[in-house]
């Protein structure tokens, strides 16, 4: 009898439909979230977004979502089962990216337009601090310690590493120009910045106070593609750091990155203008918002191979995941 019953258990447990989950993307010309199965991989919804909604992501528990409106000056808020709109944040003009601490009470957001990053408490809705950077901040990240925020400001072409504890920058380091992206590794001890005009990725060792050196800068070339069309923008590192997947731009490519040689393996050709990148919570797969096609690309990590491609809403911007 227990044989049986613990067969009947293996049946029922190999046949279960995988954990489902959703994927929101911020469609900055349509002004809307398009909402995705990621277990189907059907379009489940889409919704009112703001006025351009860029900058994507989730609360910690996954119950709200944060999007930076850019054209409403606030960042609005939503339910993220029911996607009914809760009181928004203020923001500063023109937030275009953030990103929110683990405890998901403090969200650092890139004022584009005033060269500030605004601290806002998520709790109370109130501004805690405004920090000065440099000219255009844009790429957020953040120390898994939650002890180090990065900035990078297009204009200068700085990195700025901003201490949490007093809101004050303590770092600065040059890349090259434009950069638009800023992403630690899981244990906190290397760090990528994007230059979408400079064309490279820079890396960075990370000390255990925080303090940056620069250990080499990716270059990027792919056979028919014009080398002024290889532009960094997002990039997702997996947990192990033996990863790191790149968004180009108008390459259409996405590329792979050996985390530990930092050699380029190889280059995905996904959909037209990849922007931004974002991990399911498994990281079984990286989807890639492809700005002129108005579609994402399923990207199978293990793979590391193009699946699919998902129509979205015009000028798909980011993209953030969270299990259903």
């Amino acid at each position: 009898m227990k044989t049986a019953i613990l067969a009947s258990a293996l049946v029922a447990l190999a046949t279960a439909p995988a954990f489902a989950g959703k994927a929101f993307v911020s469609n900055e010309r349509s002004n809307t979230i398009t909402v995705v199965d990621t277990d189907t991989w059907e379009v489940e919804t889409e919704f009112f977004g703001g006025n351009r909604p860029r900058g994507i992501t989730v609360s910690p528990d996954g119950t709200k979502l944060y999007v930076c409106a850019s054209d409403d000056n606030i960042v609005r808020v939503f339910d993220t089962q029911t996607y009914e709109e809760l009181p928004s944040l203020p923001s500063g003009p023109d937030p275009e990216l953030f990103i929110i601490e683990p405890s998901g009470k403090r969200l650092y957001i890139a004022n584009e337009d005033d060269n500030l990053v605004t601290v806002t408490d998520t709790e109370s809705r109130t501004v805690l601090a405004e920090v000065p950077v440099g000219v255009e901040p844009e790429g957020m990240g953040m120390s898994p310690d939650a002890k180090w925020v990065v900035n990078t400001s297009e204009t200068t072409n700085m990195a700025h590493f901003i201490s949490t504890e007093d809101y004050k920058i303590k770092h600065n380091v040059l890349v090259d120009q434009r950069p638009r992206y800023a992403q630690y590794t899981a244990d906190g001890t290397r760090l990528y910045v994007s230059s979408e005009i400079g064309g490279t990725v820079t890396v960075m060792d990370i000390a255990e106070d925080g303090a940056p050196t620069v250990i080499k800068k990716l270059t990027f070339e792919v056979p028919g593609v014009l080398p002024e069309w290889l532009q960094p923008v997002g990039v997702k590192v997996t947990e192990d750091g033996s990863r790191v997947f790149i968004a180009l731009g108008p390459a259409n490519r996405v590329a792979v990155v050996d985390g530990e040689s930092l050699e380029v393996l190889d280059y995905i050709l996904v959909g037209q203008r990849v922007w931004q990148l974002g991990f399911t919570p498994d990281q079984k797969y990286l989807l890639t918002t492809n700005g002129n096609s108005n579609d994402i690309t399923v990207i199978d990590v293990e793979k590391e191979k193009a699946i699919r491609s998902v129509q979205v809403g015009q000028q798909p911007w980011g993209v953030v995941t969270i299990e259903d």
